[in-house]
């Protein structure tokens, strides 16, 4: 691809089509990279836990999180805030296997705020919100403080 060149897709939408390793890092054009999971699939509730749950537990929360932004940008209004934190915590574990410390307690904390304000959908989905917010304040914390990291995935649904 010629520098300065963006990606796009048939509608003309930027699209990144760099191959990505199991992080979500770009990679050359032309090397192998990571599966990714396409953008826009609307999918119920339980099968977006079942493949996040499924990223998260194989090392690939980046991928987790795209399948968690699909939910937050398709779901239903009131669920918003479950969704997007979801997604802010993937990221958030993302940043913190990376080594990127301050990202990680950033997008950590968002998805806790995000989920504190989410109990009902959380419930209607079988989802731990107390628990992850407290997942994400002990990895937060320790990333802040530059202890180590537990970078052990957390269970989304209870």
């Amino acid at each position: 691809m010629a520098a300065g060149a963006r990606d796009r897709d048939g509608t003309g939408r930027a699209r990144n089509a760099r191959p990505r390793d199991a992080l979500g890092r770009p990679l050359p054009y032309g090397e192998p990279g990571e599966p990714r999971a396409p953008e826009g699939v609307v999918r119920t509730p339980a099968e977006t836990l079942h493949e996040a749950q499924q990223l998260l537990d194989a090392g690939r929360p980046f991928h987790a999180h795209e399948v968690l932004e699909d939910a937050w940008k398709t779901g239903p209004d009131d669920e918003r805030d479950l969704w997007r934190g979801l997604a802010q915590l993937a990221v958030g574990l993302t940043h913190a296997a990376r080594g990127n410390t301050t990202g990680a307690a950033t997008l950590l904390t968002r998805g806790a705020r995000s989920l504190g304000t989410a109990d009902a959908a959380a419930a209607r989905h079988g989802i731990d919100g107390p628990g992850l917010v407290r997942w994400a304040a002990r990895l937060g914390a320790a990333a802040a403080g530059g202890t180590p990291m537990d970078l052990t995935p957390p269970r989304l649904r209870r």
